[in-house]
């Protein structure tokens, strides 16, 4: 077994997996594979007996932890990677802080706050202390105090600190102080975190506890972090203090793919990591898999003009590849209508499928005149990134009740849910039950199920629709302990209320909420089936909360295997992690791609190089980059310029004719040293819409082997069968088309299950 988790590796990839004692930084290029060396890592050092439960993996997705963990497991066992400590930063250290709460003065049973919770809880305190909306605006405050959590600044720490009064008195928000504490004060008073909070409090349990910390230290003998450029000063704190004792931390990443400096991201982390571990180990993963190498040569040339920077060489044996396209249009619109045309030939006349042709574009708003144009074409696309299915309003309703049900002390659940269905309860009696609440410091639950003081607060007419509220919430916690997470849900939306009141919706957008309401079911069945094959029991509704109250939009909306074939259309920070065969780089233009406000900072302008960058290494086999002679802009039309970017890039590697374009205007690109609005006449019509692109190398779409589909095929009902975990068992139904049949089959000893062929691994019994 372990030859063979070697042998499917290159030469740096096996020395990178298999020296995994001591600090450990493995520089993986884009499409170097890193993803597989992490993996085969893990399952080299499980085959050398290491306890999984001595393990700890941290990512940024559920998703990739997920995909790590099922690779793990067909390379070892399932067994094996049960006891791993697997998962995101936030779903790991809210673990621990579970185990922990006491101590930092919460219940287990915390509420984890999502961005419009904190946003609403702000916007509330706001209005409490009568404050400028105007200047104090939720968006930005919550902004502000993600960004203090991140650094590890408490409101105490925040309010004694000069030099952030006298910013936040420069941007007129100088009782942003004040604010912080209120909302700080009232999460804890609810039994609620914030995302941010899950960090900050981790560290500051290790701080104050330092035999706390002590019994991590020794439980997790190794660390391994990927994606390390993306980690925020939090997250390097507490991974620098779990690692102090046994020193056995591996980090994975990529320093030229750090872009979410936004977000508090310190691309420091991994510059400094051989400074802060001095008897590290480097490896370097060089070779790119994915892409041609004119698209990796180009994309080296890019970064190469980045000071700040882990020296490499990133190389392909792929073959040459097309150059990359720089077209123009006149305006968006044209611009957009170019880009919908190519997508539309491709797919028509080069058989490439819409799933593998991908938008990039710098801000969200250039998404508009891309969607007109991609309608007119009839072109079917995907916007990603948009709103998450977890955060439609009728999803975020019925979580509202299940978290109140799990944590009476839940204000922002409380609040959304008091009068829905309908009870008649309005504003100005929330406003007293709250208000009340305040002043004795205390939830307004505990205002609400202390029958004396509601009747004191409320006439009976509303105490006689705020009891049976009440009774309903205790009714459900009831049951949150008692009854499987599916059966919680379904009596949850009979006793509710909220079935009934969608069948009185006889409306589209009524029948689209019902829909809604019965995939979040589904999607409460699918996650109890794969609970209780994980953990042979099955889940209460606390476990589902845990799960989707961690999910990120990349879990959510990683559909490129949908059935209906679409163009993606998404920023170029949403496309990290992501490939695709055709990348289309909208508007590079000066003061777009780069931000203008970016472009006056060395350290922001060297991010967002970097950022171009991962939007160049998306694509396998071909790029076009875009961009137009003038921009709408707060409704005035500018003249724009080329980004400085594509003039970054060697010009072997580019492929700029405008052919229809006036004589004055054509030039050979090997003879050019810039390109500016200088060289550019206008008008053009738009020649690439009739352009005769050279024909694309074939593309061998990924399938299933035909030995798989073979072995998929002998599934069939009647016939027994044997599966790793569950045994035995008779296969009942066959259903859907390879490769994502799946089969029911009744176990001898674990009941019935449903299971993808793809990933289940049965073994057909002849002679049983």
């Amino acid at each position: 077994m372990k030859n063979n988790i070697l042998d499917t590796l290159n030469e740096a990839q096996k020395e990178a997996v298999i020296h995994y004692n001591g600090p450990t930084l493995i520089i993986a290029g884009a499409g170097a594979g890193k993803t597989r060396v992490l993996t085969n890592r893990i399952a080299y050092m499980l085959e050398q007996h290491i306890h999984p439960a001595r393990i700890m993996a941290l990512t940024f997705t559920n998703k990739a932890a997920n995909e790590m963990k099922e690779r793990i497991s067909q390379m070892v066992s399932y067994k094996a990677t049960r006891n791993l400590w697997m998962g995101t930063f936030h779903s790991i250290f809210r673990r621990i802080l579970k185990d922990e709460a006491e101590k930092l003065h919460f219940n287990s049973n915390f509420t984890i706050y999502d961005t419009d919770d904190s946003r609403s809880l702000i916007k509330s305190i706001t209005k409490e202390l009568s404050l400028d909306t105007d200047h104090y605006k939720p968006n930005d405050i919550h902004s502000r105090i993600s960004k203090a959590k991140n650094n590890l600044c408490t409101p105490e720490q925040y309010k004694n600190d000069k030099q952030m009064l006298d910013l936040d008195r420069k941007h007129k928000v100088e009782n942003l102080w004040q604010i912080f504490e209120l909302y700080q004060r009232r999460l804890a008073t609810a039994n609620a975190m914030d995302f941010d909070d899950l960090l900050l409090y981790t560290n500051i349990l290790f701080q104050n506890f330092p035999d706390v910390l002590e019994k991590y230290q020794n439980l997790f003998d190794y660390i391994l972090v990927d994606e390390y450029q993306d980690t925020n000063y939090a997250q390097y704190l507490i991974v620098y203090k779990l690692s102090q004792t046994h020193q056995n931390l591996c980090v994975v990443g990529d320093d030229s793919q750090s872009i979410y400096s936004f977000r508090g991201a310190r691309i420091e982390n991994i510059l400094n990591f051989q400074k802060d571990y001095p008897q590290h180990q480097l490896f370097k993963l060089e070779q790119n898999y994915r892409s041609t190498k004119t698209i990796v040569n180009a994309s080296n040339s890019l970064i190469n003009h980045n000071a700040g920077r882990i020296p490499k060489i990133i190389f392909s044996n792929n073959h040459q590849g097309e150059k990359i396209d720089v077209l123009k249009g006149v305006t968006e619109t044209e611009e957009a209508y170019l880009i919908a045309k190519i997508a539309s030939d491709l797919h028509n006349d080069k058989k490439i499928s819409y799933n593998e042709i991908a938008v990039l574009y710098r801000i969200n708003a250039q998404s508009r005149v891309l969607e007109d144009a991609f309608r007119r074409f009839n072109i079917p696309y995907r916007i990603y990134g948009s709103l998450s299915f977890y955060q439609r309003k009728e999803i975020k309703d019925v979580l509202a009740y299940t978290r109140l049900s799990l944590n009476h002390n839940d204000e922002e659940a409380l609040k959304r849910i008091i009068n829905f269905p309908l009870r008649g309860i309005g504003p100005t009696t929330l406003e007293k039950i709250q208000t009340n609440a305040i002043q004795d410091n205390t939830s307004m639950w505990q205002i609400l199920s202390d029958d004396n003081k509601l009747h004191e607060i409320v006439s009976d007419t509303f105490y006689h629709k705020l009891h049976p509220f009440v009774l309903l919430i205790n009714k459900l916690s009831d049951l949150a302990t008692s009854v499987s997470a599916f059966v919680f849900i379904d009596m949850l939306l009979k006793k509710s209320g909220i079935l009934s009141e969608l069948e009185k919706e006889k409306s589209a957008e009524g029948f689209t909420r019902k829909e809604n309401i019965q995939e979040l079911v589904n999607s409460i069945k699918d996650f109890e089936q794969s609970f209780e094959e994980n953990y042979q029991k099955k889940p209460f509704i606390q476990d589902f909360l845990d799960h989707v109250s961690l999910l990120s939009t990349i879990d959510e909306q990683s559909d490129k295997d949908s059935p209906t074939e679409k163009v993606t259309l998404m920023t170029a920070h949403a496309s990290k992690g992501l490939e695709f065969e055709i990348i289309f780089i909208a508007g590079a233009e000066k003061n777009l791609f780069p931000l203008s406000f970016h472009s006056m900072n060395e350290q922001n302008f060297e991010e967002e190089r970097r950022l171009f960058y991962v939007a160049l290494t998306r694509a396998k086999q071909k790029v076009f980059i875009t961009f137009t002679e003038q921009r709408q802009i707060w409704g005035n039309r500018q003249f724009s310029e080329p980004s400085s970017f594509i003039n970054d890039i060697d010009p072997q590697y580019l492929n700029i004719s405008f052919e229809q374009v006036e004589d004055s205007f054509s030039f050979n690109v090997h003879n050019r040293k810039t390109i500016s609005n200088n060289n550019i006449k206008s008008p053009i019509k738009l020649p690439s819409l009739e352009k005769k692109f050279v024909p694309l190398k074939e593309i061998n779409s990924k399938q299933t082997s035909a030995t798989e589909l073979h072995e998929m095929s002998q599934i069939r009902e009647g016939i027994r069968i044997s599966h790793e975990r569950f045994g035995k068992g008779l296969v009942l139904r066959v259903e859907g088309n390879a490769p994502n049949t799946r089969a029911l089959i009744q176990f001898d000893l674990s009941g019935q299950k449903q299971l993808l062929l793809k990933y289940a691994k049965l073994t057909v019994l002849n002679n049983d």
